[in-house]
């Protein structure tokens, strides 16, 4: 009678750390980080499974003003997810703020009538003085519900995080499954690391120019094997080029992390077979955008 569950938007600026959090909650990855921004491009729903309630995240891309099309389509993605959860987490990177974006999600916010958290991030690089002179700046902007300083990658504070989600969710009836932390399916999940170590093992330029497609997913049961054919999909020759790397060695290096990280989501050996295509200009074709999963 007294279980809790509830949708928790995880919202902020680019880079602040929400897809961090989100596998510290989960205990697993299912979200895909990197230092460069706009990594996540999609809704990522994880479910943190606790004794008296299920608490369900939605990750979302990080919001700032943009003129730029596919930017605006992530954007639109990541304000969409305020109407449809029962409570706004907004995160901010303590050691670096982004006055614009944060006002443009604090204005968006107002308009929400529902509980908002505010997670200050990363406040294991700042000190304490400047932390407690944020926190006063920030309780005079907007009534939170709670404000947590945290820090994801070290798993500062999760506990009181969690407790004070605990407290601002409504009662409500276990909407998944009691061993269940996505609704992802593995296809996605496979795709996205993917595309992870294409941001990790190339340059400033490819990765906003990047798009991860799975052509062919198929298990062996018998075997204990899932084979997959992916594409990672660039705009030009030249980053065709750079993705693949000199004899290879690039696209090689892409694809052997990429497999270590399916085979420890999926608990099982990985054939993971990659190639490289050119789809001129994908990102500012809307057509294409919908195609490609955004």
């Amino acid at each position: 009678m007294d279980f809790k569950s509830g949708f928790i938007g995880i919202v902020g600026a680019p880079n602040v750390g929400k897809s961090t959090l989100l596998n510290r909650l989960l205990g697993g990855k299912i979200s895909i980080t990197s230092k460069k921004p706009q990594t996540t491009r999609n809704r990522i729903l994880g479910i943190v499974q606790r004794p008296a309630s299920q608490i369900i995240f939605i990750d979302t891309p990080g919001i700032f003003s943009t003129s730029n099309r596919f930017n605006i389509r992530m954007v639109e993605t990541a304000l969409s997810v305020l109407g449809d959860v029962d409570i706004a987490l907004l995160m901010i990177d303590a050691s670096k703020p982004d006055p614009c974006s944060e006002q443009l999600v604090v204005k968006k916010l107002r308009n929400q009538k529902k509980p908002v958290i505010l997670a200050f991030n990363k406040i294991d690089i700042i000190e304490r003085s400047t932390l407690l002179s944020k926190i006063d700046a920030w309780t005079k902007q907007f009534s939170f519900a709670a404000i947590i300083p945290i820090s994801a990658k070290h798993g500062t504070q999760m506990e009181a995080l969690l407790r004070a989600m605990e407290v601002a969710l409504p009662k409500g009836p276990q909407y998944f499954p009691r061993d269940l932390i996505t609704d992802m399916p593995e296809k996605f999940i496979a795709a996205e690391m993917v595309r992870e170590k294409v941001f990790r093992f190339t340059g400033q330029e490819i990765p906003y120019a990047t798009a991860v497609t799975v052509e062919s997913f198929a298990e062996d049961k018998k075997r204990s094997l899932v084979k997959i054919y992916a594409s990672i999909h660039v705009e030009r020759d030249s980053q065709k080029g750079i993705v693949i790397g000199k004899n290879g060695v690039k696209l090689k290096k892409i694809g052997e992390a990429a497999r270590i990280e399916i085979e420890r989501m999926m608990g099982c050996r990985v054939f993971l077979k990659l190639f490289v295509r050119v789809q001129k200009n994908w990102s500012k074709d809307m057509k294409t955008l919908r195609g490609l999963g955004y």
